[in-house]
């Protein structure tokens, strides 16, 4: 029998269930893969797979003591993995949980061109005046237990309030400001740190932070460097330097708005003043 022979009987034999199962198996694999690729895990799925084959080999060879320690420290593998992995696996689950059927519209509250105007003219005086700030944007993952570590504001969103509250030697300048549901909910909110530990020495705590609470949540983070006035963005554990206004803008309105509100809202103006019945 050929191989092609075999492989339409294989198929033959196959119910629409066992395709179903394999189609779940190769999304979880590649969901999997993409979660710890370029991340401290992919290091010890590197590290995992070579014990397995080394496993193999003892076997095969009847090298039975080293048989006998892997098979035993594989009996524990799992609740290893558990321990080792638990950020990347709180991640995931995290994404897994957030729901698709809202967007930013509905969870902030006003207009997202309200919301970027009003922080990005606040970032960029900080900058030009080279005062320190951290400001967190929340999306679908709840920020209530980083808002419940600072003082409560429940204050309308202004450029005005922004910069006061990060003007050095005041009360809230120290800490994070978190953005819920179109308000500034909270002022001088503390963020878990990232365990990255690659990172380059120039990136202070607030960068660090930035990037910590990215990588548990899919909230915007801005912060702005107190040595050097540089603006930078971060989202989904991703760091994005050297932002001037026009890009922090723009950066904002790709990551906060939708698939249909991508574009600036200037760009989707100027677009309909094109339009036949909007000319005079």
């Amino acid at each position: 029998m050929s191989f092609w022979e075999s492989f339409v009987r294989f198929i033959s034999l196959m119910r629409p269930g066992d395709f179903i199962d394999i189609i779940i198996v190769a999304f979880a694999l590649y969901k999997g893969i993409h979660l710890v690729k370029e991340t401290r895990a992919q290091q010890l799925v590197k590290g995992i797979v070579l014990l397995v084959i080394i496993l193999g080999a003892s076997t095969l060879f009847q090298l039975h003591t080293i048989t006998y320690i892997l098979k035993n420290t594989m009996q524990v593998g799992v609740l290893a993995v558990l321990i080792v992995f638990q950020p990347e696996l709180r991640r995931a689950l995290e994404k897994f949980g957030r729901s698709n059927l809202g967007n930013f519209f509905g969870s902030i509250g006003e207009s997202i061109d309200s919301v970027v105007n009003e922080v990005s003219d606040a970032v960029s005086y900080l900058s030009l005046h080279r005062i320190g700030a951290l400001i967190v944007l929340e999306k679908e993952t709840k920020l209530g237990e980083i808002v419940a570590t600072g003082t409560p504001l429940q204050a309308e969103i202004s450029k005005e309030l922004l910069i006061n509250i990060f003007i050095p030697n005041t009360p809230l300048h120290d800490g994070a400001v978190v953005i819920q549901e179109g308000k500034i909910s909270a002022a001088a909110c503390l963020l878990p740190l990232t365990q990255n530990d690659t990172l380059s020495r120039e990136l202070g705590t607030r960068h660090r932070a930035a990037l910590g609470i990215s990588e548990i949540s899919d909230a915007i983070v801005i912060v702005v460097s107190e040595e050097t006035g540089t603006i930078s963005m971060v989202h989904d554990g991703d760091m994005v330097r050297n932002l001037t206004h026009e890009t922090l803008r723009r950066a904002m309105y790709k990551n906060l708005a939708d698939e249909q509100t991508k574009k600036p809202i200037d760009g989707i103006q100027k677009w309909k003043e094109k339009l036949p019945w909007t000319q005079k």
